[in-house]
């Protein structure tokens, strides 16, 4: 069994006659939960801004009947705010 911390050892003096974990044990385990929360938070973004993205192109494109002479220009704006970051697009 690894070295107890000074909690460890204090809790278990008390009576408890539980194991509890220890520092690494713990330090692995906040270790992967952080790993999980930031995969988790960027790919939340990266829907986030897709999402946004697509609200923006859909916008243009309801504008475009507004600008009949710049039909072209508008088109090319919606193209480059869908495709700005294509691996995104799924």
């Amino acid at each position: 069994m690894a070295e107890m911390t000074d909690f460890q050892k204090q809790f278990f003096a008390k009576g408890t006659q539980a194991t509890l974990f220890t520092q690494k044990e713990f330090d692995d385990a906040l270790e992967e939960a952080k790993t999980e929360i930031m995969a988790f938070a960027i790919d939340t973004v990266k829907q986030a801004v897709l999402m946004e993205r697509e609200a923006c192109a859909k916008l243009v494109e309801e504008y475009t009947d507004w600008l009949k002479d710049d039909f072209d220009v508008c088109k090319d704006l919606v193209e480059k705010i869908m495709n700005r970051i294509p691996s995104q697009r799924q």
